[in-house]
C-alpha cells in the first residue's frame, strides 16, 4: 500500500450512508476520523427530481377530466392507481438516467444541472439503477387493478412504457443519446399517458383525447428540450447527440418556441367543438410561456436555464390544471 493510501469502510446510519476513511498503522490525525456523508434521503429525494413529476401528473389529470366528462364520473381508485403508477414510471426514468448518463461519462461533476447523485459520488450506479428497478415493480403493481379492468390493452401500453424507462438511457439504442428524447417524452408522457388514463376510466379511445395528449406532450417536452439546450456544450464533449447537439442552438432555441405555441394554437379544436373554456382557460399560462420563449432567445446556454426548468414545471401543471377546469366547464356535448 502507498504511504498516504485510505481505505474505505461503508457505515450505515437512520437517513444516510457514510464511508469511513480508515487510515492504515502509522498515520494518525483528523483523517482517521473523518466521515464523508453520502446518500441521505434528502439526497434520493432530489435524484427523483421532483420538479419532473408534472410530466406524470399533468397527462392523468387531464385524461381524469376527460373521463368524468364522458361518463359524467370517473373511479377514483383507478384514477389514483394510474397517478401512482405513472409517477413510479418517471422516477424509475430519472434514476436509470441519473445511473445510465454517470456510467457513460455524459454526467460529470462539473455539470451545471442539478447535481446528480451518481455522478458526484453519493451513491454507487448500481444502488441506483436497483432503486429504479424498485420503482418500475412499484409501477407494475399499481397497474394490476387496470389490467384486471381492461385486459390486454394495458399491457400494450404498460411493457413498452416499463422498458423505455431504461430505455431512454440504456440499451443498444438509448434514445437520449440519438436525439429521440423529444419524440420518447410526447408519445408516452402525452399521447399515450392521456388516452390510456381515459381508456383505463371510461374503456373508450377518444379523438379528443389525442389532442389533450399532444398539448401536454408539447409542454412536457419543453422541459427535457430546456434541458439539452442548457447541456449542450457538455452534451458535445461526452458525445450524447441530443437534438440540440445534432442541430445546434439555433434549432434548439427554435424548438422550444414551436411547442409552446403548439400547445396553445392546437387548443383552437376545442372552440372549434363548442368547449371553449377548455381552450380560453389554459391561455392563463401563455406569458409564462412567453416569458421562457424571450428567454431561450437570448439568455446564452447555461446555470440560468435551471430556472426555466422551473418555470416550465410549473407552466405544465398550470395549464394542466386549467385545461381540466375547462373541459368540466364545458358543454355535455361537443359539435
Amino acid at each position: 500500500m502507498l504511504e498516504g493510501q485510505m481505505l474505505e469502510r461503508s457505515i450505515c446510519f437512520p437517513g444516510a450512508i457514510f464511508v469511513r476513511r480508515v487510515a492504515p498503522q502509522g498515520i494518525s490525525g483528523k483523517e482517521k476520523s473523518r466521515l464523508t456523508p453520502m446518500a441521505s434521503l434528502f439526497d434520493w429525494i432530489a435524484a427523483a427530481r421532483p420538479k419532473t413529476l408534472g410530466a406524470a401528473i399533468a397527462p392523468v389529470l387531464v385524461g381524469w377530466a376527460l373521463a368524468a366528462k364522458v361518463k359524467g364520473s370517473a373511479d377514483v381508485k383507478l384514477a389514483l392507481c394510474t397517478l401512482g403508477s405513472c409517477m413510479a414510471l418517471q422516477i424509475a426514468t430519472n434514476f436509470f438516467n441519473d445511473a445510465l448518463d454517470s456510467l457513460k461519462g455524459a454526467d460529470t461533476r462539473s455539470r451545471i444541472g442539478p447535481r446528480r447523485i451518481t455522478a458526484s459520488g453519493q451513491a454507487p450506479a448500481g444502488m441506483v439503477k436497483f432503486a429504479a428497478v424498485l420503482m418500475l415493480g412499484v409501477a407494475a403493481v399499481l397497474a394490476l387493478p387496470l389490467f384486471e379492468l381492461r385486459g390486454l390493452p394495458i399491457l400494450w401500453i404498460g411493457i413498452p412504457s416499463l422498458y423505455f424507462c431504461f430505455g431512454y438511457t440504456g440499451g443498444p439504442v438509448p434514445l437520449a443519446y440519438r436525439g429521440l428524447g423529444e419524440l420518447f417524452v410526447i408519445l408516452f408522457f402525452g399521447l399515450v399517458a392521456v388516452t390510456g388514463t381515459v381508456f383505463v376510466l371510461t374503456g373508450e379511445w377518444l379523438v379528443s383525447s389525442l389532442l389533450a395528449g399532444w398539448q401536454i406532450g408539447c409542454l412536457s417536452t419543453v422541459l427535457i428540450a430546456i434541458n439539452n439546450l442548457r447541456d449542450v456544450k457538455e452534451d458535445t464533449q461526452t458525445g450524447k447527440k441530443t437534438l440540440a447537439v445534432r442541430f445546434g442552438i439555433t434549432f434548439a432555441r427554435a424548438e422550444i418556441v414551436l411547442l409552446i405555441a403548439a400547445a396553445h394554437v392546437s387548443g383552437l379544436y376545442w372552440l372549434q367543438q363548442g368547449w371553449e373554456q377548455a381552450f380560453t382557460m389554459p391561455l392563463v399560462t401563455l406569458p409564462a410561456g412567453l416569458f421562457m420563449a424571450w428567454r431561450i432567445l437570448v439568455e446564452e446556454p447555461g446555470r440560468g436555464h435551471n430556472r426555466l426548468l422551473g418555470i416550465s414545471g410549473l407552466q405544465l401543471l398550470t395549464f394542466a390544471a386549467m385545461l381540466s377546469w375547462g373541459i368540466h366547464r364545458s358543454a355535455e356535448v361537443m359539435r
